[in-house]
């Protein structure tokens, strides 16, 4: 069973309704409780890091994700979700999950020159990844399918080897994660059409 961590700070409903046009069966909640037993964990977002940490530690899920990633169950990251996982974000200067070592930086903080090139912020819309290495969740998905990206912040790890993949917006912008059963990708699969099924589907199918 697949559970959705509903913390109020999630793209929930795109979500479902993406795991319900796969036919695969899935709990959301906003009770870690009633998500102790489910097989992977799918950890959305949107939104504004701080109020999401806060939320999560109000729900109790900072502790639940953090118990059930060393437990091994398999946790995907969408958006949001891909970037509090790792140690801190510039927005709201956040101490966040700390599941993989690294700083989430607004872009113009990255490289000062991209909004004088007409690079906008928040990076919104369609890009293609470079795949950089083989990733479990990126089996099947076709080399050039673009994928649908909203955010203004960049994951900066601190070991470019968890860097699954990249899309480029002036600079190279980590755009899927994985280190051992924690996987991330910074743009939207579940509005990314087929492609971004194809990557839900091999997260759930792992």
């Amino acid at each position: 069973m697949i559970g959705i961590i509903d913390y109020n700070a999630g793209n929930i409903t795109s979500v479902e309704r993406a795991l319900k046009n796969l036919n695969i069966d899935f709990l959301m909640s906003k009770n870690p409780q009633e998500l102790e037993n489910c097989d992977k964990l799918i950890f959305p977002g949107v939104g504004d890091a701080s109020y999401a940490m806060q939320q999560l530690a109000k729900l109790g899920f900072d502790k639940f994700i953090l118990s059930q990633v060393k437990k091994n169950i398999p946790l995907l990251g969408i958006c949001l979700g891909s970037q509090i996982i790792f140690d801190f974000s510039e927005e709201g200067n956040t101490k966040c999950l700390g599941l993989i070592g690294g700083k989430i930086n607004h872009l113009y903080s990255i490289d000062k020159s991209l909004e004088s090139k007409g690079f906008k912020v928040p990076h919104m819309g369609w890009n293609n990844l470079e795949i950089k290495k083989e990733c479990p969740i990126l089996k099947d998905v076709p080399k050039n399918a673009d994928f649908y990206f909203v955010h203004s912040y960049v994951i900066c790890p601190d070991d470019s080897d968890v860097v699954s993949a990249t899309a480029d917006y002036g600079i190279k912008i980590p755009a899927v994660i994985q280190k051992d059963n924690i996987f991330a990708c910074q743009f939207h699969p579940e509005k990314s059409g087929e492609p971004g099924l194809q990557i839900l589907k091999n997260f759930c199918n792992l």
